[in-house]
């Protein structure tokens, strides 16, 4: 419980913490947000570190003339971070699907799902890895299943770097640019509760959305 209220505390005041950590480390700040964005990109078991939240607070600070931080390696460097994390997650996926997902039986590893994972990869996977980036614990799912789904390679490779370009990019440019502007700098807990709650509208939207199809009476009949 202590771990999960410091947690909340740390994403909620974000900016305090990351100043202060520019301000008695420097540069090697860049190596802490690199780690971070890989671990929360690369590693399926810890999907909840601050990514959005963490990138926004970094770019309002790179703004400032006072903090060590240049938005252009900034961005060179977290973008790099998010790709390879998401290749690891990837190979990672791939390599333990067919072991994992062996059983016919099985109501949960089952092989039908490994093969479901595959289609809905073949035929969305591009999007799906684009949308994921912004959101929460999503975004470290979504390359490891694209992974057990044997997504190709070379599609994934592509719609990495792309996802990584836009997500890296936005949200580092938004703190940059709007980050220093005294309402946010005075509310940026108010702003990171509301980064967190416009990421979680899609998967909110799409399962609402997939309930009304699933109530209407053509969905009944069908079934």
């Amino acid at each position: 419980m202590e771990t999960i209220q410091f947690l909340i505390q740390y994403i909620l005041h974000i900016d305090t913490y990351l100043i202060n950590f520019v301000s008695q480390y420097g540069v090697i700040t860049y190596i802490a947000l690199f780690a971070i964005i890989f671990c929360e990109t690369g590693l399926i078991i810890i999907p909840f570190l601050p990514g959005d939240s963490l990138l926004f607070a970094a770019g309002s600070i790179a703004a400032t003339q006072s903090q060590p931080l240049n938005i252009g390696l900034l961005f060179m460097l977290l973008t790099l971070a998010s790709i390879l994390g998401n290749k690891l997650n990837y190979l990672i996926g791939r390599f333990v699907g067919p072991k994992v997902f062996s059983a016919n039986q099985s109501w949960l590893l089952n092989k039908k799902h490994l093969q479901e994972a595959h289609l809905f990869y073949e035929k969305h996977g591009g999007k799906t890895i684009i949308f994921a980036r912004y959101i929460p614990i999503i975004r470290t799912f979504a390359p490891f299943v694209a992974g057990v789904g044997y997504m190709s390679i070379r599609e994934f490779s592509f719609f990495n770097i792309v996802s990584a370009v836009l997500w890296i990019g936005s949200l580092l440019g938004a703190g940059y640019f709007f980050g220093t502007l005294p309402f946010i700098k005075d509310h940026f807990s108010i702003v990171v509760y509301g980064i967190i709650a416009i990421s979680m509208v899609p998967p909110v939207f799409a399962f609402f959305f997939r309930k009304s199809l699933s109530s209407t009476p053509e969905s009944v009949n069908g079934s």
